[in-house]
């Protein structure tokens, strides 16, 4: 009897792979488990065929979305300034501060592009002024856009 046996995973498995992956477990474990609740398939050419024709889509996924980031980051930086307008108190001092939240609705009045606020890297902000913000738009790219604040 085989000591291990080869399957290709048909979702994410918490210790074992992602969707897709070929991996090697006992036979016992994929013949009681996995094979028959359908979480991987039993490794033949047709279906190392279809894992290799997955991972180029996914590819020229991944390729689209980063150009996708670089264009919007060029954007950016080709707007130059986005404004936050808050209240202010004694001595330019803001009431609160600027948060991601802040910076987000800017960016989308400006692009009509929504991005999440997660994404949103704020310095503390307690004064009007100008500052600069980072934002990540995609796992590899990254604006630092400039951001002034204004009083009402």
């Amino acid at each position: 009897m085989a000591k291990r046996v080869k399957v290709v995973l048909n979702e994410d498995i918490l210790s074992l792979g992602k969707d897709g992956d070929l991996v090697e477990v006992a036979p016992g474990y994929a013949r009681n488990f996995l094979l028959p609740y359908d979480k991987a398939l039993p490794v033949t050419p047709a279906v190392l065929k279809q894992v290799e024709h997955r991972r180029a889509k996914q590819a020229e996924l991944e390729a689209s979305l980063k150009q996708e980031a670089i264009d919007f980051q060029t954007a950016l930086v080709t707007i130059g300034r986005f404004t936050v307008k808050k209240q202010i108190g004694e001595d330019e001092v803001l009431f609160g501060t600027v948060t991601n939240g802040d910076v987000a609705e800017a960016i989308e009045e400006a692009t009509k592009k929504e991005i999440d606020r997660r994404n949103i890297t704020v310095p503390e902000i307690h004064r009007t002024g100008k500052y600069k913000v980072q934002v990540k738009l995609h796992s590899e790219v990254t604006a630092e856009i400039n951001l002034e604040v204004l009083s009402y």
